[in-house]
């Protein structure tokens, strides 16, 4: 509960600042910037490196991926029915399709099923989550962005270049190697920054009065990620494949989670329309906490 309050806190002070005025209108550049350069590459590093894998856990690492092919998949045709543009349809599919797995997630896989279990909700963000972020989700930013289509070339190189990728390369690459205590605590202390500053930064952002226009795009992004999306996990994990226990049950409420934080970062900081990108956010955290209820006593029996 303390790490709700945490965020929710985080998020409205970010709307205070911008409303007092008592940051400048590009602060929220530099928390992306420092976020995307240090704060995701820590995280990756502390709680990726050394983790123990077990087969089962593959089914928490593959739900963010199935979410977000599906994602392009369904998103992409609705979006062109409804008109929208190039820069809209990729902030929909990039923040509608990866879900706050992490600052979300976590807190709410404890709040729910308990603490012994939150194990499960690191795998399926840091080998899942975040490496489709890290890989697709850059490379979707780059070819939805307003303006020249970038090459594939250039797309594989800013990935390439991406800080959290290159940081999770190297978690996986040192699994057998111990850090020095100094170096876990700084880890652990810079990735404990995400998530406040990621709201902060949101909550800045965020203006209501950019609902007037948005409504299709963001009623899209919502309704894929709050129930569509893990309602086809569900299917395809329990209807297909008959899988059951507190790794699925988990999983797919892990992809119930509200729109993934850092996809909106990413969205804003490749211009894919950044009002959407924090609505997706603002609005879909408090309504998610009423979804998940609900899929908490759905998944019950699985």
């Amino acid at each position: 509960m303390s790490n709700m309050i945490l965020l929710l806190f985080c998020f409205v002070a970010g709307m205070a600042l911008r409303r007092t005025r008592r940051m400048p209108d590009n602060a929220s550049a530099a928390l992306n910037g420092f976020i995307i350069n240090i704060g995701l590459p820590a995280l990756a590093l502390a709680y990726l490196h050394g983790m123990a894998l077990d087969r089962i856990l593959l089914v928490a690492a593959l739900m963010p991926w199935i979410m977000f092919i599906l994602a392009i998949i369904l998103i992409w045709p609705v979006a062109r029915l409804l008109g929208l543009s190039r820069s809209t349809t990729g902030c929909v599919m990039l923040v509608g399709g990866l879900a706050n797995t992490s600052f979300v997630g976590v807190p709410m896989i404890e709040a729910f099923y308990g603490p012994e279990y939150m194990g499960i909700g690191i795998v399926a963000d840091l080998l899942g989550s975040q490496i489709v972020l890290a890989v697709f989700g850059i490379a979707l930013a780059r070819a939805f962005s307003d303006g020249p289509r970038p090459k594939v070339g250039e797309i594989v190189w800013r990935v390439l270049q991406f800080p959290p990728f290159v940081a999770t390369i190297a978690a996986l690459a040192l699994t057998g190697v111990s850090f020095p205590e100094w170096l876990q605590e700084l880890l652990l202390r810079l990735a404990a920054t995400v998530a406040p500053i990621a709201l902060l930064s949101i909550g800045f952002q965020l203006r209501l009065s950019d609902v007037r226009g948005k409504v299709p795009a963001l009623a899209l992004g919502l309704t894929y990620k709050l129930l569509i999306g893990p309602a086809l996990i569900f299917a395809i994990y329990v209807g297909l494949l008959d899988l059951s226990g507190p790794v699925v049950r988990i999983s797919i409420f892990e992809a119930a989670m509200a729109p993934m934080v850092s996809a909106a970062i990413i969205a804003m900081d490749n211009d894919l329309d950044p009002p959407l990108a924090t609505l997706l956010v603002g609005v879909g955290v408090p309504i998610s906490f009423f979804t998940l209820f609900a899929w908490y006593h759905f998944l019950g029996g699985v």
